[in-house]
């Protein structure tokens, strides 16, 4: 199954980086995909009102029990703000009893370079699984 598209957010400043975050999630069981996908709806809707947020994809691999996310943000700081509020806060409370493993890389780029290629993402979410012992 493909990435789902990037969905733009909000415009991007010309001239100006962007934040970008790359995650991945690794379900402990196959049962608790229903649950997790449940329960992300909000954060993904959370993220579409967010300011600072510029766009977002997602990767669902659900035969390996796997999601990605790929977001990217006006600043960490926007970020940091989008992680900390409700919704998000308490899902990923939540979620982190189904989980196996996450991985979590962030980098800038020109927001003239956005979306952000999957192949990229991957590549630097297995450079950092490695990183943290995990590859």
């Amino acid at each position: 199954m493909p990435p789902l598209p990037w969905v733009k957010v909000n415009p991007a400043v010309p001239g100006t980086r962007a934040h970008v975050l790359a995650s991945r999630l690794e379900l402990k069981s196959f049962a608790r995909i229903p649950d997790y996908l449940l329960k992300t709806v909000s954060v993904f809707r959370q993220l579409r009102g967010s300011p600072g947020a510029l766009g977002v994809s997602l990767d669902a691999r659900p035969g390996r029990r796997t999601f990605c996310t790929l977001s990217a943000w006006e600043s960490r700081e926007a970020l940091d703000a989008y992680v900390r509020t409700e919704p998000h806060k308490n899902v990923m409370a939540r979620l982190r009893p189904l989980l196996r493993a996450t991985t979590f890389t962030s980098w800038e780029v020109p927001v003239e370079e956005l979306p952000v290629d999957w192949t990229e993402a991957r590549r630097r979410l297995d450079e950092q699984a490695l990183a943290d012992g995990r590859g």
